[in-house]
């Protein structure tokens, strides 16, 4: 495939192996508390379609990270239709195309295992995966898809790349021009299933007639903003891991606050610690660090939905040439199974794969 402008980089970055042990312990802390069924009593307002129990979990999560000089790991935020691994691949070069081929068994195997999971272990063999997305010839990562549909298709899977407007609802089951879907990707950013386009998936998901990955259940327990406020309420992760877990997920967490709960006078006169996200928003949208807000903006904030983040300073990556980049780092992860190791460079106030040699770039695990 040809190269795209933006969305790869040339350079390298460092990451320590202890930021990344931090990292890991971080992801595997969460996986566990979501799987704790203490941990889902305790959300509020939890979309119906949330409330669904199913065996399986969601592939290809993303965990956002920033790492401070001490090498403290700060989490983000959480993606279930994570987008990039494509992309953080093609920085390697062509001589270590056997980690490309570990990688991608790393990515059959989860796909795999998920839908056995749904399953119940039966055994069951995939034979036809649907890749769903908004107009997904017009998405930016199509290309990722077209390599993720020939991955499954070398692997002897069948697999369609489509709108959710393609797909048919017939007696138990969903339907792509007279075959039975057996597993959906899902890379549609509705992740309640809330729209009326989404309403076929939403309901064969409801009743369990395929395997749908990821889904509203683990975007609800783990991706939704609304989880950073949970988790950042004193003694929250102490009754449902263990102390060790706990504490992992005590230093990463950074302070997230619904802005209702602050008053206006005192937020505005400290801005420039916070960062103002959507509760919504997916992909940096809507994002705004404190110290570039203007005053009509923050005012148009609509407070309850609108969270406040304690700002954390990225890291920063100096390319041979002396440019200066900020950095974050996103693991790839099917529940506690690391598939890989990625990072972005930056500039600007929030992460972009817009930057003249930004984008996904190689990683270096250094000492």
């Amino acid at each position: 495939m040809e190269n795209q402008p933006f969305g790869v980089s040339p350079y390298t970055v460092n990451l320590s192996r202890i930021a990344l042990k931090r990292m890991v312990a971080v992801v595997r802390g969460l996986q566990d508390m979501s799987e704790n069924s203490q941990y889902f009593d305790r959300l509020k307002n939890i979309p119906v379609t949330a409330q669904t129990v199913s065996n399986h979990h969601a592939v290809l999560m993303g965990y956002d990270f920033h790492v401070t000089d001490s090498q403290q790991v700060k989490l983000i935020e959480v993606n279930t239709n994570a987008g990039g691994l494509w992309l953080a691949q093609r920085c390697y070069q062509e001589g270590v195309q056997q980690d490309f081929k570990k990688t991608e068994k790393k990515v059959l195997d989860s796909f795999n295992d998920e839908f056995q999971s749904f399953c119940n272990n039966s055994k069951r063999k995939l034979q036809l995966i649907a890749i769903v997305d908004q107009q997904p010839h017009s998405q930016f990562l199509y290309p990722e898809m077209q390599a993720f549909a020939q991955l499954f298709q070398q692997a002897g899977v069948r697999v369609v790349i489509i709108d959710p407007s393609a797909i048919e609802a017939k007696k138990a089951g969903l339907y792509y021009q007279g075959q039975v879907i057996d597993l959906i990707y899902n890379r549609h950013c509705d992740f309640y299933l809330k729209t009326a386009e989404m309403s076929v998936i939403r309901e064969a998901w409801q009743k369990q007639w395929l395997c749908l990955t990821p889904n509203p259940r683990v975007y609800g327990v783990l991706a939704d903003k609304q989880r950073m406020v949970d988790w950042s309420v004193e003694g929250f992760f102490e009754s449902l891991l263990s102390k060790k877990q706990a504490y992992y997920l005590k230093q990463a967490i950074i302070e997230t606050r619904l802005m209702a709960s602050f008053s206006e006078a005192s937020l505005w006169a400290t801005r420039k610690q916070w960062v103002f996200k959507p509760i919504n928003s997916y992909a940096s949208q809507g994002v705004y660090v404190g110290k570039k807000l203007t005053k009509s903006k923050f005012n148009s904030f609509c407070l309850m939905e609108t969270l406040v983040q304690k700002w954390v300073k990225p890291s920063v990556t100096i390319s041979p040439e002396g440019s200066e980049f900020k950095t974050d780092f996103r693991l790839f992860v099917y529940r506690k199974r690391v598939l890989a190791v990625s990072a972005r460079i930056y500039r600007g106030q929030v992460t972009n794969l817009r930057t003249q040699n930004g984008g996904f770039c190689k990683v270096k695990i250094s000492r």
